[in-house]
């Protein structure tokens, strides 16, 4: 087991950060799975883990060069941790405590992933160590109170834990200042094949309904739907195929939350959370390569615009906000 580190560039600045290098590192297990995160974005780069014949290829989407990920019309998020709330609010406004507070709105006229200068943005800190059986890699930013339109100055952590049994875990957490809202979670497009679209791959997602969102993907307000012979029904596993996804799930199980596959190499990954939902996103509107990837979101439900929020994504000062997801990665 092994971590090495390396200077990829630096970042051109913007209004929160000003230029700023930028450290590639490789999380190598020795045992099948090797993980590259960069600190730009506390990004997700590579996931290198091998077929049932042997063969090693990257399971996620990746950009060639830094340039790339700092442009936005060619980076969809991709790979990066999202914050400090990740989808769609409506409006571009939450209200906690009956106060409304206007976030950026940096998709016409609702805040989406953060804002225009979201986590995935920032040059995060960071600091790897082998630990027993694991390579951890610990990122962490500090953004101020406003940042966004966000109330409260947040510190935000998200450790990488990389593991002998091929296994990667996401580990978030955060404190606030002053009552506000966090919703983190990571941006990979999972392809198991390692190229091409996730057509012909196989996904299960253990969930009976799924959040009901108009043409913005704004959710309305009343209960999740249930799927039950509909096209987002994904109880048994089945192809992926055609079908335009980008919905979030309501789990019924905190034990697993989605299953993909890639029946021609043999790579199977599973996914377990401690969180209420799962945003699946068949990249249909990735501009360089439609499909590339599927999206897998691991975090709270949206809320409605014009509520207060949820439990779910609600954080006061002196509490803390965690959130773990691992993904296991299997041969069949």
């Amino acid at each position: 087991m092994n971590i090495r580190k390396e200077t990829v560039g630096s970042t051109r600045g913007h209004a929160g950060q000003s230029p700023t290098p930028v450290d590639s590192y490789t999380l190598d297990t020795g045992e099948g799975l090797t993980v590259v995160v960069w600190t730009y974005g506390a990004s997700t780069i590579e996931v290198l883990t091998p077929d049932r014949s042997g063969r090693v290829d990257n399971t996620v989407v990746r950009l060639p060069d830094l340039s790339s990920y700092q442009d936005r019309r060619r980076n969809p998020y991709v790979g990066a941790t999202l914050g400090r709330y990740c989808r769609v609010v409506g409006d571009g406004t939450i209200r906690l405590d009956g106060v409304e507070h206007e976030l950026d709105r940096n998709e016409g006229k609702h805040h989406v992933h953060g804002g225009g200068i979201g986590f995935d943005r920032y040059v995060w800190e960071a600091d790897a160590e082998r630990r027993d059986d694991e390579l951890l890699l610990h990122l962490s930013l500090v953004t101020p109170d406003g940042d966004q339109g966000y109330p409260g100055t947040l510190s935000a952590e998200v450790i990488y834990r990389v593991d002998r049994h091929r296994r990667l875990t996401f580990e978030y957490q955060a404190t606030s200042t002053a009552p506000t809202v966090v919703g983190l979670t990571n941006h990979a497009f999972w392809n198991l094949a390692g190229s091409g679209t996730v057509d012909q791959q196989r996904l299960a997602v253990n969930a009976d309904r799924a959040m009901v969102f108009d043409g913005d993907l704004v959710p309305l307000p009343g209960p999740p739907a249930p799927i039950a012979g509909t096209a987002l029904d994904y109880r048994e596993p089945r192809p992926i195929g055609d079908a335009l996804i980008d919905n979030c799930f309501v789990l019924d199980d905190p034990a697993w939350a989605a299953e993909l596959y890639d029946p021609a190499g043999g790579r199977a990954m599973r996914v377990t959370t401690d969180q209420p939902g799962l945003g699946v996103y068949s990249a249909d509107k990735f501009t360089d390569r439609p499909r590339a990837g599927l999206c897998l979101e691991a975090g709270a439900l949206p809320d409605p615009p014009g509520r207060n929020a949820s439990p779910f994504s609600r954080l006061d000062p002196g509490e803390v906000y965690r959130h773990r997801t691992t993904h296991e990665f299997l041969i069949r």
